[in-house]
């Protein structure tokens, strides 16, 4: 009983040379959205980690940090 070859097989069978041959495997490249969700991950995270960067050097700025030392200063003043 033959096995069965599958979209993974290591050795698939030879496609024709003529171009008509070649359609069926255009398309299913061309439709094949293995890996999308992972680029679609990894842009995220590349995102995210410019975004940090920006806010990193953001809170780093004298300006920044003194605008915050005053908001933590009056939030923890007890008004008497």
């Amino acid at each position: 009983m033959p096995i069965p070859r599958t979209s993974l097989d290591l050795n698939p069978e030879p496609q024709p040379a003529s171009p008509a041959g070649r359609q069926p495997l255009r398309r299913a490249l061309r439709d094949d959205e293995r890996g999308a969700a992972t680029a679609e991950y990894a842009i995220t995270i590349m995102a995210a980690v410019g975004f940090a960067g920006l806010l990193v050097v953001i809170l780093r700025s004298g300006e920044v940090q003194q605008i915050l030392t005053d908001l933590v200063r009056s939030a923890l003043t007890v008004a008497g």
